[in-house]
């Protein structure tokens, strides 16, 4: 029972996660197909609020696991790791992105990755000394090396 209880745990996830891609991809063409012209403040708050839709799902799973009376304390323990992983990973972004806007820039959005992080403003174009503001800021925040550092600018 309690192998069988995981499986069905995993499952509804993975069919929940499914749901999720496919209301977005659905989402998003609706919103390509009305003129094929997304202004930049719409992508920032679309990213936003996919990338909080996702965290709030990943939570969700997370504390199935916890609250799981069938949880081994191994896989209870993974998931309060996660957590609170995805928790300290959601403020370096909000802290990252707040000083990245309190430097003059109207928007941005930062991801962070195991392996890389992308910070993507909203400007026609960045000058060198706007690109060396925003590396700084990030390498200050994160201690992250400059090769996996990737700024892009969106109009």
């Amino acid at each position: 029972m309690k192998k069988r209880t995981k499986i069905i745990i995993i499952a509804a996830m993975v069919l929940l996660l499914g749901v999720t891609g496919y209301l977005n991809i659905m989402l998003n063409n609706s919103v390509t197909n009305q003129g094929n012209v997304t202004t930049t403040s719409s992508y920032f708050q679309t990213y936003r609020a996919d990338r909080e839709s996702t965290r709030d799902q990943e939570m969700l799973y997370y504390d199935a696991i916890i609250s799981s009376e069938s949880s081994s304390d191994e896989a209870v323990k993974n998931a309060e790791e996660g957590k609170l992983n995805l928790i300290d990973q959601m403020e370096k972004e909000l802290v990252v992105e707040g000083l990245i806007k309190a430097k003059g820039f109207e928007d941005c959005v930062v991801t962070i990755s195991d392996s890389n992080i992308n910070a993507i403003v909203k400007a026609t174009k960045l000058t060198s000394n706007e690109v060396a503001q925003i590396v700084s800021i990030i390498q200050s925040q994160l201690s992250a090396s400059i090769e996996n550092i990737k700024i892009i600018p969106v109009e």
